[in-house]
């Protein structure tokens, strides 16, 4: 009897020990993932190029994520103003001297505004002002952390702000990935009520879009994706859990087009048709058959063109 209770506590304690070292690397991996690093390191590549013995060590040591930089400026003329909301924030204003109105434009994870000038120049074309936005943590604005959209909802709510006190009324609001969510999040937190929204492939949760990582380098997300969310969320001041822009988009009242790679593999068609359910407005899905989670012009330009100048037009 006494052999056994020994045992049992060797067990107990064993399951202990893995269960601290777990916590140790959720909590190491959640800081990464949400606070850049400002050293010259390598970007860790997408999990489809990573070799079996990088995966290994990525699970262990997380990811390298470098403070993302913006690598050009907008050939057009073009003022740079600082925002300020929960970050002071660099943003760049390209004016059309007959503008219908101004885009704001929000770029992803790990993104900066100097990512999105292709798009910029297409709602150039359409007529438009447009005003480019490096999220905190990115290019010419403070700090280093992300929180994948949730605080960034204060950030596009501070910009969308900026604009109405300039007199702009017609605002409409672009959004790519993490930059999608955030202005899910920012109708759903200050009820603003731009022209129109353009999303492309937001996620559906925090949840999800964790999980989606441990899938594609073929690993079960359970339990380090939970982990992860929970110690991403303590280390930066909110519940990850309750991140759901499925639940959002129930809020959304302007015109909205909602835009999809087929092929994506970090969110899913499930989390898409969910959130396009749930819009309770005026309302587009379009679906790129062959893109991933990507910027949609390198496969199909011409057809996001004429999707998007066809949207504007309709949402007047």
């Amino acid at each position: 009897m006494k052999l056994k209770k020994q045992n049992i506590k060797r067990i107990l304690i064993f399951l202990l020990v893995i269960f601290i070292i777990v916590n140790i690397i959720a909590f190491a991996h959640a800081y990464k993932l949400t606070h850049f690093s400002t050293t010259q390191t390598a970007k860790t590549q997408s999990p489809d190029k990573l070799s079996l013995l990088e995966k290994v060590k990525t699970i262990f040591t997380g990811v390298n994520n470098p403070r993302p930089i913006n690598t050009n400026v907008p050939t057009q003329l073009y003022e740079t103003l600082y925002i300020s909301g929960n970050k002071k924030l660099e943003c760049w204003l390209i004016k059309n001297d007959t503008a219908k109105g101004t885009v704001i434009v929000f770029h992803g994870y790990g993104g900066h505004k100097s990512s999105m000038l292709d798009k910029a120049d297409k709602f150039i074309q359409f007529g438009y002002s447009v005003l480019l936005v490096d999220f905190m943590g990115s290019g010419g604005s403070e700090g280093n952390q992300t929180t994948i959209g949730f605080k960034e909802a204060e950030q596009v709510n501070a910009v969308y702000q900026y604009l109405l006190a300039k007199g702009e009324k017609n605002i409409i609001l672009f959004g790519t990935s993490m930059g999608a969510v955030a202005i899910m999040k920012a109708t759903n937190d200050y009820n603003i009520k731009p022209q129109a929204l353009i999303l492309e492939c937001p996620f559906g949760s925090m949840y999800a879009t964790v999980s989606a990582r441990f899938n594609n380098m073929n690993l079960p997300s359970f339990p380090m994706a939970n982990l992860l969310v929970f110690w991403g969320g303590v280390q930066n001041g909110f519940w990850g859990f309750s991140h759901n822009p499925e639940a959002y988009a129930t809020k959304i009242t302007s015109p909205t087009l909602l835009l999809y790679g087929e092929k994506d593999k970090n969110v899913s068609r499930k989390e898409i048709d969910a959130i396009y359910k749930n819009i309770n407005a005026f309302k587009k899905l379009i679906i790129y058959p062959t893109s991933g989670h990507e910027n949609y012009l390198l496969k199909y330009a011409k057809e996001w063109t004429n999707d998007v100048g066809s949207f504007l037009l309709s949402a007047k």
